[in-house]
């Protein structure tokens, strides 16, 4: 199998909802349902929770990675995405993932890139 490029989708979100994004608790049982779903293999992960809200997490995939953070008290949400195409194509991936979560926090898009590397 020759290389394929794979998804690299980075987003800044908006949510007039920030009790979603103020800790990572819901977020961390969606990320490992999408994991599941997507057969993902997860190698890793670190999540913190600020104080007094917001938080941060990584999740280190043999895939490449997934990482958030959250500003509530802006309704602000940073994602980054990126799934290699080294075994199989995983562009479905990278795009169902974002907007699952998008869904999930009920958010907007302030703006997105997604670069094919």
């Amino acid at each position: 199998m020759s290389y394929q490029p794979g998804k690299h989708l980075i987003a800044t979100l908006s949510t007039d909802e920030p009790i979603l994004i103020n800790n990572y608790a819901s977020f961390r049982i969606l990320v490992d349902a999408l994991i599941q779903q997507y057969q993902l293999q997860k190698l890793g992960e670190v999540y913190h929770d600020f104080s007094p809200a917001g938080f941060t997490a990584v999740i280190c995939l043999s895939e490449s990675h997934l990482s958030i953070h959250t500003w509530p008290e802006y309704g602000l949400i940073n994602l980054d995405i990126y799934l290699s195409n080294f075994k199989r194509n995983n562009e479905d991936a990278v795009m169902g993932i974002y907007q699952t979560l998008e869904k999930h926090f009920a958010a907007k898009v302030l703006q997105q890139q997604i670069i094919t590397r």
